[in-house]
This record gives C-alpha cells, sequence and structure tokens, in this order.
C-alpha cells in the first residue's frame, strides 16, 4: 500500500485496547445503565413474589389480555404460536417482553420520518407508463408486483439500466475500486459491516482522495459495529478526512426496540450512475483475504443508468433521518443513461412498515414460476407462508433448488435449516451444501427471465426486522450468468438426501427440534 495510503490508515485506525480505556470507555457506562435496569426490572419481579395473591390475580388478568391481543393482532401466525409458547413458560416476563416490543419505543419518530419520506419520493421518482404496459411485463406479472411494491415504497420498473452480475467478493471488489475511481459528484457507502483490513484499507484512501477534491462522500453502517469492527468515534476519524459519516441506530445505553432493527443493506452509489448491492459487506472474509469458515462464496448485481436513481433515494432515506433540513434534488437529478436490455426494479424492504416487500417478491416468484427456481441463501428459517410458497411450487411441478453453506458461521441457525429438510425433500424440493466452505449469497432466478439479487436472506431477521434491499431484474442478459453461477456452484455442492438427514449429526437434530418453536425471536 502507497505510503499516502497507509498515513490515511493511520489517523482512524482503532486504537489500542487496555483496562484503562475500558474503564473509561462508553461500553462500561452502557453495561453499568443495563445492569441498573435489570435491577430494577428484578426488584418488581421480587415484590411480586412476595404477594402472592397479587400476582397470581395480575398474572391471570394479563395473561387473558395478551392472549386476546395476540389472538387479534397482525402478527403471522408463526410468530403468534412462539409467542404463545412464551407466555405459557415464563407469563408475567413473556407478557412484558411482548407488549414493549409491540410498543415500538423509540421507533415511532424513524416510523414517522420514513413515511413522509416514502410520500416524498413517489413524487420526485417518477414511473414512466408506457413500461408498465408492455406485453411482456402484462404477462410475466411484473407489473402486479410494481403495483404492489409502490404500495410499500417508491420503487419504479426502469428500462435504461445495464446490469452485471458478480459471482464473488473478489470480483465484486475489483469492480467496486474502479467505479470509485470515476466518482465525480457524490460516494454513498450504506454497509452493515465495515472492518478494518485489507478490503477497506484500499477503499478508504480513494474515498479520502475523492472528498478532498469536492467529491460529496458519505460511509453509513449499522450501530453494531461500534461493539464489533470498529470504535465508538469512527465516525468522527472518518470526518477527519473530509467524509460525512454516521452510524445507522448507534447502540446507547436505553432500552427500545430500536436495537431489533439493524440496517443489514450493503449499497454502494455513485454520482446516481451506477450502484452495486448484494451479499457483500466490507470486511476481508467477503473477499477470502482471511479464512473464517472455509471459501466464502458470496455474489452481487451492479446496474448502470436510471436504476441507480432509487438506491439513491434508498439510501438518502435512511441517511435523512436524523438530519434537520434533509437534502434530495442534487442527488436524485437525471443522469446520460445506457440502453439497457431488460427491466429492472430496484426495492427496499423496512421493519417500520406493514409490509414485507422482502419475502412477498419471493413468494410471487415461487407463485409464478413455471419451470424452476434456484435459490441461492446463508439462512433457512422458515414462516408458514414461505414454507407453504416452496412446497406448493415443488409439488406442482416446478424445479426448485436450494443451495446453503456447508460449513455454518451460526450452528443455531444452521441447525434450525436442517429442521426443514425432511418437509422440504418429502415435496419435491432439492437441498444443497456448499461444501468448500459459507455460501452468502442472496439470489432468486427463475424460468431463464427473472431474478432477485440483494440482501435479503430467508430468515425472520431479514425478513421481519432488517432494514434489506434488492433489485428485480426481468428480461435483463445478467440473468443467463446469475444461472450459470448457480449450476457452477452447484457442481460444489453436496445433494441432501433422506439417508444424509438419518446420519445427520446429533447436535443438530436435537437443537433444531429445541430451537425451531422459537426461531422467530432469534
Amino acid at each position: 500500500m502507497p505510503e499516502r495510503d497507509n498515513s490515511v490508515m493511520r489517523l482512524i485506525r482503532k486504537p489500542v485496547s487496555g483496562v484503562l480505556k475500558f474503564i473509561f470507555s462508553r461500553a462500561l457506562l452502557f453495561l453499568l445503565l443495563i445492569l441498573v435496569e435489570l435491577a430494577l426490572l428484578y426488584s418488581i419481579l421480587t415484590w411480586f413474589r412476595s404477594n402472592l395473591m397479587l400476582f397470581t390475580a395480575i398474572q391471570l388478568l394479563l395473561m387473558i389480555g395478551v392472549f386476546f391481543y395476540l389472538w387479534n393482532c397482525t402478527m403471522d401466525a408463526t410468530s403468534k404460536m412462539t409467542w404463545l409458547l412464551v407466555l405459557a413458560i415464563v407469563p408475567v416476563p413473556g407478557s412484558i417482553l411482548l407488549l414493549y416490543t409491540r410498543t415500538d419505543i423509540g421507533q415511532r419518530f424513524v416510523r414517522r420520518r420514513l413515511l413522509q419520506f416514502t410520500a416524498l419520493c413517489r413524487r420526485k421518482l417518477v414511473q414512466e407508463p408506457s413500461l408498465l404496459k408492455a406485453p411482456q411485463i402484462l404477462e410475466s406479472g411484473t407489473e402486479s408486483l410494481h403495483h404492489y411494491l409502490n404500495r410499500s415504497g417508491a420503487y419504479p420498473l426502469y428500462r435504461n439500466t445495464q446490469t452485471q452480475y458478480f459471482s464473488s467478493g473478489e470480483a465484486t471488489f475489483d469492480a467496486m475500486l474502479e467505479e470509485l475511481r470515476k466518482a465525480e459528484e457524490f460516494i454513498f457507502l450504506e454497509f452493515f459491516i465495515i472492518a478494518e483490513g485489507q478490503m477497506w484499507g484500499q477503499i478508504l484512501p480513494i474515498l479520502a482522495e475523492k472528498a478532498a477534491a469536492g467529491v460529496d462522500v458519505r460511509v453509513m453502517y449499522d450501530g453494531i459495529c461500534e461493539i464489533t469492527t470498529l470504535s465508538f468515534d469512527y465516525s468522527r476519524r472518518l470526518q477527519r478526512l473530509g467524509i460525512k459519516s454516521k452510524p445507522f441506530s448507534r447502540l446507547r445505553p436505553l432500552v427500545t426496540t430500536t436495537y431489533n432493527n439493524r440496517d443489514h443493506r450493503k449499497l454502494l452509489v455513485i454520482d446516481n450512475k451506477v450502484a452495486f448491492t448484494g451479499g457483500i459487506n466490507l470486511a476481508d472474509e467477503y473477499i477470502n483475504r482471511i479464512d473464517r469458515f472455509g471459501h466464502w462464496k458470496d455474489a452481487a448485481v451492479m446496474v448502470k443508468g436510471d436504476g441507480a436513481t432509487s438506491f439513491t433515494a434508498m439510501f438518502l432515506q435512511l441517511w435523512n433521518i436524523t438530519e434537520r433540513e434533509p437534502v434530495w434534488d442534487p442527488y436524485l437529478q437525471k443522469q446520460a443513461a445506457p440502453a439497457g436490455d431488460g427491466f429492472v426494479m430496484p426495492y427496499g424492504d423496512s421493519p417500520v412498515d406493514p409490509y414485507r416487500a422482502g419475502e412477498n417478491v419471493y413468494i410471487d416468484i415461487l407463485s409464478r414460476a413455471r419451470s424452476y427456481v434456484y435459490i441461492m441463501t446463508p439462512y433457512l428459517v422458515l414462516d408458514n407462508k414461505l414454507e407453504n410458497a416452496l412446497l406448493f411450487a415443488a409439488q406442482r411441478g416446478v424445479d426448485i433448488r436450494i443451495l446453503l453453506p456447508g460449513v455454518p458461521d451460526k450452528k443455531l441457525t444452521y441447525a434450525l435449516a436442517k429442521s426443514h429438510y425432511r418437509q422440504l425433500l418429502f415435496s419435491g424440493v432439492q437441498v444443497y451444501e456448499y461444501t468448500p466452505g459459507f455460501l452468502h449469497g442472496k439470489v432468486f432466478v427463475s424460468d431463464d427471465e427473472k431474478a432477485v439479487v440483494g440482501t435479503i436472506n430467508l430468515d425472520y431477521r431479514s425478513l421481519y426486522h432488517h432494514y434489506e434491499c434488492g433489485a428485480y431484474l426481468y428480461g435483463c442478459s445478467c440473468i443467463a450468468d446469475i444461472k450459470k453461477d448457480f449450476e457452477n456452484t452447484l457442481k460444489q455442492c453436496r445433494r441432501v438426501t433422506p439417508e444424509t438427514i438419518r446420519n445427520e449429526r446429533l447436535f443438530y437434530k436435537v437443537a433444531g427440534a429445541i430451537v425451531k418453536p422459537f426461531a422467530p425471536l432469534l
């Protein structure tokens, strides 16, 4: 790395940890305040136990009230069953926890702002009506899907957009570096994870150089990074380089439901001309510079042209939540766009609205598939709706194949995935595990004409609790590349069969059975 690059990294590198640093750190304050809150809760529960008759009466009334609340609320059926089980085991703490999570403490401001921003973006991102009347769009159901997505957000269907699929983190990284060097007006980065290392060490000097040249550079990362990969003052360190930066939903010593809704997006937008999304975070394991769980298999897509505008808007929606005077228009100006060979519809998913866009796009693909649906996902923790969609598609003759990791990053989640195997195989779904290591791509491809590449896993975290994004592709030439990547990856996988299920490790069998009823809480 050039000397200037090294100086940039030294300026913002996380300082060496030590005992004194921890004693005077925000992390210790956070821990102490949480302990105070837990002590207060314990004292309340102790009071209840010392007043048994009153406690029993309160418990009964609370249970009845919560039961009727669960029966009538809009929560999905699987989650209702989980909460009923929790209430049966620990009635009072379970009731308090349920009511606490449903009150959305700390989320009302975010919800109100995002509703305002969504309405604003509907006015700024105008749909070209003629695209929705194209025969192939009507016949494929894409027009209906567009109608749904524009109830949940502001996501036009675009034509003048080129797409390129990347079958690895390494290929994605090379393309990102190339496009970053071309930036002239702005660079927006929004990633779930940023970690210091070789990958970030090559990106950061480019960002600093562009910021010094007058390019508007912004970096947003999920607040959990501040306790895992970055120092709590990392955003200020970036600002010394002229880079605007903020963590999304920074961890604070307060009990709030906002911590359950992480920013899981991986998004890079440059000059409203080009955008990247997919499974790749900005950490070395994603480009196999370090080995954590064997070979890391990932996927991403780059869009050039009009489709980048939706990703620009998605970034600004979350960035502007904490801005006193949000600015939109300079960044949403339409740029000269290349001719595309298909249709692209970027979209996002938010946990603070009543829609489940990520899940419903997947279900729409499954329900309309005629020949096949091939799926890559690192996690398989299904609710009833998505599981039924998979089973029904397979039972009506669609070739459903799912690729999962062969080496897990989370053993309990891996056990949950395996708990679905028997039912899937019985209905005709083919399941494979990627033997070289960890498969992290989030990809659907169907019938040689439709695909989704994005950040949305097949688990409760992604489908219900996180901010996510993806690109819906129809008729794009890169769909052939996505299918080819699936077929090449399939050659490196072991197929799950009834025999492999019988011979599965006892830990996964037992853990999957025990944890499955609590899957919506994980």
